[in-house]
């Protein structure tokens, strides 16, 4: 008998006010999971489920009714790690998170990257100790890269340019992957490329003053 084949998808609610799931969302989750089912819940606000790959276009559709968000597991980029928002969405940039996260999510990279976004210098999304960082200040954005939260190397990313308008952060943003694709070594942590490549030839690279 053929061995049932299994695809990972990293599933969350969505960009919103912290990382939340309602009744209805777990309901449709449990019903391609085996009862002995183990469940992994990430540090990006991700569960990480095991779908029979049989069924996966089936369990696509059927998140997508109920408002789940699926991701793929491996070498791309990570959905937007977010903060909760205390603000409101208007305020604290939500419709530019939810953007910037549609655009990058599920990119293929060198090696899994994890972006962070936060809507105030607070900083509770943690934009500085991951690799691609946002920061809102007031009406513009700050952009950081090559932050690192492990290990006794860790270390606050750097600022790679401030004042973006939203346009400005997408596309920088794009251009920073682009350059990571193209120069990356296979399964360099981004953090070790931005070392090894340099800050100041990525900014030249990027035509950033």
């Amino acid at each position: 008998m053929e061995k049932k084949k299994y695809i990972p998808l990293a599933v969350n609610g969505g960009i919103g006010y912290g990382a939340k799931l309602k009744p209805r969302q777990l309901a449709v989750l449990s019903e391609y999971l085996d009862e002995d089912t183990e469940i992994e819940l990430t540090t990006l606000q991700q569960l990480i489920v095991q779908i029979p790959e049989d069924e996966l276009e089936e369990a696509k559709t059927m998140f997508d009714e109920v408002g789940l968000h699926y991701y793929k597991v491996g070498k791309y980029v990570k959905n937007l790690r977010t903060c909760n928002f205390c603000k409101g969405e208007e305020e604290e940039g939500m419709p530019v998170a939810k953007e910037l996260n549609r655009r990058i999510a599920g990119q293929e990279v060198p090696f899994t990257l994890k972006p962070a976004y936060t809507g105030c210098p607070i900083g509770c999304g943690e934009p500085l100790i991951n690799d691609i960082g946002v920061m809102k200040d007031k009406d513009t954005f700050e952009l950081y890269i090559g932050g690192k939260s492990k290990g006794r190397d860790a270390r606050t990313g750097k600022l790679i340019k401030s004042n973006l308008q939203p346009e400005e952060l997408y596309e920088l943003v794009d251009r920073i992957l682009d350059l990571y694709r193209e120069n990356g070594k296979k399964r360099e942590n981004f953090y070790r490329f931005v070392d090894r490549f340099g800050i100041e030839n990525i900014k030249q690279e990027l035509h950033i003053d």
